[in-house]
């Protein structure tokens, strides 16, 4: 138990104290606080939990005190703040605020400073000459009065720092992590590296208004996860304006109806993917200004797309000149010190999440980039390694429940991601969150009023580390149906799962994409529609189908492809970095290979878009899980029944079946509406389209019903009941 302390810079509480610790802390609630508390009111709804999975009933006690930690904090934060709903608002209190007599309000949080100042263009760089006012609790506020000319002191797009006197005495400049706009200098500027805070508070006639409302929540969530950065064709950094006005139409037209987009959140080291943030609040600045990501948004939302932040509140950069790291002049502040505030596997620093400003900054956060930008939800970067940061990367899990409960786990870390979806879906039912986790807690994706910690959905990261093993090392003969059917079907009961079978992850470079690793060099003298046929092509074009649609149907509840991925983009992601002599050769989407019909890219293109329109007409993703009713070793087919529909893949390097018998619970007469041989994907049209498959009464395969069909070898054919 961590003694209870004011906001200060130390901790409040540890969710490892008993849970009755702020039981006394009873207030009334603002309407909105009433909302929050009324989703946490109903213990009872936690049986829920154990009626879903017996096995978590000997884990009962600590699931209703994780819950009841979480009670505790929202009643504290009622008490204190009126509910949430200001408490998670905090961008409009610090940073930067200008005033209706155009007088400016700047308040920073610094518990370790001695002083702090203002420094700017705005007073010729004069560092202790505006300093900020000391408040309780670490807090800090300075007025500055408007110009004379009734004009304010600071202007749109003027240069400032914080600076910090800390207890040595040292004068220290810093960023403010409120910071909506930080820019790193062009290299012919000579001005150095370290990234420049300019004011955003453009005039009314520059900002950008949005004209679409964000699209409905979808019931099959398939989702294109990019980056604005390496959309672009030409060796450069992508922008806003392009990605909103080349690459949106084109994930359109594919059939996704979701963008996951990465690196958005400032980070001063473009080969971290974004993941080494350092300034919270800003748009990343490479790819244009902040109203330019707010029509790419618009944009998306105009074509009915989803948008989804990545975002990382996991750990953030060691960078003390361009990040948060040692803002107030100590080694504390936003995190921890000591070991636990370092993640010595991603040289960065971690959260200290029971900081009580630390929860204002992240939660605020949140809200900041659905509010200001109209993001429609969250992929939460990083989960697994925030609750279990001690263990190695490779370090896997074995699915003894004791893994999941215990000292095994920060709960600190727990709490925080229950408050952030708590919060999320409390200011909007339509939010959808994604926990990037591969330890398959369970309740990470059950409602917080269940005791879960409230996720839509998780990221089934099994899936394409099974991929990649198949393809790396064993030959086709010696895939197993059996095991990579549980691969695919293996997931928690009722816990959302996003299936992929390859992400950026795979792209980078050090590793190869699921079509390098079928094609390799090939790819390079017979991809084009006139050369001669190669027998490693056919084979990889023809894997690459099946692997996606097998993965899509049967995976999990939602879709995850990366961009390029969809027709096979060759090569690796390589960012410009000193190792590669600063070249965008490999950080970029080379678009042309699809574009140009002479090409075979056009092939898995092609699959990809009819697979989600597939996936778009029957619903498979929302319908529950499939029923497998075959996986035969020696066949190398595997069928099963989802939506309604029947799907049979036979992965067999050779052996084509007639007649075959594929059991199902739904008698009528089927007919093929999908398949991987239709020559519009570059397949060699042995399955008829219009042949009728009745179905026989006559058991089979543990269903009610078979139908008999033509299974050529590496081919996968979805088949639909066109009449009863």
């Amino acid at each position: 138990t961590v003694v209870a302390r004011r906001s200060t810079g130390k901790q409040i509480s540890s969710v490892f104290a008993n849970a009755a610790f702020f039981s006394s802390h009873r207030s009334t609630e603002t309407p909105l606080g009433d909302s929050f508390s009324s989703a946490m009111a109903e213990a009872k709804d936690i049986e829920k939990l154990f009626e879903t999975d017996g096995y978590l009933r000997p884990f009962e006690h600590e699931i209703r005190r994780r819950h009841g930690v979480l009670e505790d904090w929202l009643n504290k934060i009622n008490q204190s703040e009126g509910g949430l709903d200001g408490f998670s608002t905090a961008y409009k209190h610090y940073g930067l605020h200008f005033q209706p007599d155009n007088s400016v309000i700047a308040r920073e949080w610094a518990p370790g400073a001695r002083d702090v100042y203002l420094t700017g263009d705005f007073n010729n760089w004069h560092w202790e000459s505006h300093p900020f006012k000391k408040l309780d609790f670490g807090k800090w506020e300075l007025h500055l009065p408007p110009n004379e000319d009734g004009s304010p002191a600071i202007k749109h797009l003027s240069e400032i720092k914080i600076i910090i006197r800390n207890h040595s005495g040292q004068l220290l400049d810093r960023l403010s992590p409120w910071a909506k706009y930080v820019v790193q200098p062009p290299k012919s500027a000579n001005q150095g590296v370290n990234y420049k805070q300019y004011v955003w508070e453009p005039p009314s006639y520059e900002r950008y208004q949005r004209q679409h409302p964000g699209p409905p929540r979808p019931k099959s969530l398939r989702i294109y996860e990019c980056h604005v950065g390496i959309a672009s064709q030409e060796p450069r950094v992508g922008s806003y304006d392009e990605f909103a006005d080349r690459i949106v139409p084109r994930i359109k037209r594919q059939g996704y109806n979701c963008i996951q987009v990465m690196a958005i959140m400032e980070h001063a080291y473009y080969a971290s993917f974004g993941y080494q943030v350092t300034s919270f609040y800003a748009a990343s600045s490479r790819y244009g200004n902040p109203e330019q990501l707010k029509r790419m948004i618009d944009v998306a939302h105009s074509h009915g797309l989803f948008v989804l932040l990545d975002v990382v509140h996991s750990h953030a950069s060691k960078n003390v000149q361009d990040g948060l790291n040692q803002f107030d002049g100590t080694n504390s502040c936003f995190f921890h010190d000591g070991a636990r505030g370092e993640h010595s596997l991603w040289d960065s620093r971690l959260f200290n999440y029971v900081e009580y400003e630390v929860l204002r900054f992240l939660l605020s956060n949140l809200r900041w980039w659905h509010d200001e930008y109209n993001f429609d939800g969250y992929r939460f970067d990083g989960v697994t390694s925030m609750l279990y940061h001690s263990r190695g990367i490779g370090e896997g899990f074995s699915g003894d429940y004791n893994e999941y409960f215990g000292l095994n786990v920060d709960t600190d870390a727990l709490n925080y991601l229950g408050l952030a979806n708590h919060l999320l879906h409390t200011i909007d039912s339509r939010i959808i969150t994604i926990a990037e986790d591969v330890s398959g807690m369970p309740t990470l994706c059950r409602p917080v009023s269940e005791g879960g910690i409230g996720f839509d959905y998780r990221l089934g990261m099994a899936i394409p580390d099974k991929w990649i093993e198949l393809l790396k090392e064993q030959s086709d003969d010696e895939w197993d149906m059996g095991n990579l059917v549980h691969t695919l079907t293996n997931r928690r009961w009722m816990e959302n799962t996003v299936a992929y079978a390859e992400s950026h992850d795979q792209a980078l470079v050090g590793d190869k994409t699921i079509a390098f690793w079928l094609m390799d060099k090939e790819m390079y003298t017979h991809m084009s529609t006139l050369s001669d046929s190669s027998v490693i092509i056919d084979r990889g074009l023809a894997l690459h189908k099946m692997i996606r649609l097998i993965t899509h149907a049967l995976g999990g509840e939602a879709y995850l492809n990366f961009m390029g991925n969809e027709f096979g983009h060759p090569e690796w992601l390589d960012f410009p970095r000193v190792g590669n002599n600063d070249s965008y050769h490999y950080a970029r989407r080379q678009w042309n290979l699809v574009d140009d019909d002479l090409l075979k890219y056009k092939y898995l293109n092609e699959f990809d878009r009819a697979m989600n329109e597939a996936e778009e007409r029957y619903g498979w993703l929302h319908s529950g899980p499939a029923w497998v009713s075959w996986k035969h070793e020696g066949d190398k087919i595997i069928a099963f029944e989802r939506a309604g529909l029947v799907f049979v893949f036979n992965f067999h390097p050779q052996q084509s079946f007639t007649g075959y018998r594929v059991g199902t619970n739904w008698a009528g007469t089927y007919q093929a509406v999908l398949s991987s041989d239709d020559p519009l994907f570059g397949g060699h049209n042995r399955i008829d389209a219009n042949c009728k498959h009745p179905s026989n009464p006559e058991g089979y395969a543990g269903r009610s019903n078979f139908i008999e069909v033509y299974t050529p070898s590496r081919t996968a054919v979805v088949y639909a009941r066109v009449s009863d």
